[in-house]
């Protein structure tokens, strides 16, 4: 049928603007399934070996920084469906994928290393619990919160303000209240993502108060 071909080429056009996201979003299609038909006592144990937990990061650094990037300890696939759409699939098309990679890889490494470094000082010191190596430490939350803090410099004039200090501020709010070591990389994350500024030069940004201007018929 024709407008099936339509709709289809209009789907294919769509995910090639944005393949990384895709191809990430399938992998965690795959995970999600998995995880949602295992017994929890099963799947407790599972996941441990895929964290970045202390344990695994001294043993396979780079199997548990990969792995723990598609796995989730809970099978809400439709969440991350809907986060993915508003926040990595603009920041690939607006950086390319290559910039987009390398902003969310380098905030899960950086920030998950950050994060378990506390850990692993508290448990040294007898500060936290020893299970603390092993816990279960999984997600696609650090690499989010990088690509959230590199979109900053996609708006333009005072929303690039409005946005930034109101980013920092939903990851600095649970952290001085919490004190936990993921509130940590989720912060740590926001900043790297700030930090990419340079590589986004010479991007084009966005002022949606402009373009809603634009759009608003004038009557006379």
């Amino acid at each position: 049928m024709r407008w099936v071909r339509a709709v289809w080429r209009w789907v294919r056009q769509w995910v090639a603007k944005s393949p990384g996201t895709y191809v990430w979003l399938l992998l965690l299609a795959f995970t999600s399934f998995v995880v949602a038909r295992m017994d929890p006592a099963a799947l407790d144990y599972f996941l441990q070996k895929r964290s970045t937990n202390i344990d695994q990061l001294s043993s396979r650094p780079v199997h548990a920084l990969l792995a723990s990037l598609i796995w989730t300890e809970q099978s809400n696939f439709l969440f991350y469906f809907v986060v993915f759409h508003v926040f990595h699939v603009p920041a690939e098309r607006w950086l390319g994928t290559r910039r987009w990679l390398t902003v969310a890889l380098t905030s899960h490494v950086l920030a998950t290393f950050v994060s378990e470094g506390v850990v692993a000082w508290g448990v040294h010191h007898h500060v936290l619990p020893a299970n603390m190596s092993t816990t279960v430490d999984v997600g696609v939350s650090y690499a989010l919160a990088g690509v959230e803090g590199v979109l900053t410099y996609a708006l333009a004039g005072a929303w690039r303000w409005v946005y930034g200090i109101g980013l920092v501020g939903f990851y600095l709010v649970p952290l001085l209240a919490s004190h936990t070591f993921t509130d940590l990389g989720h912060f740590c994350s926001v900043l790297i993502g700030l930090a990419f500024y340079p590589i986004t030069r010479g991007r084009p940004s966005w002022d949606p108060w402009r373009s809603l201007r634009r759009a608003t018929p004038v009557r006379g």
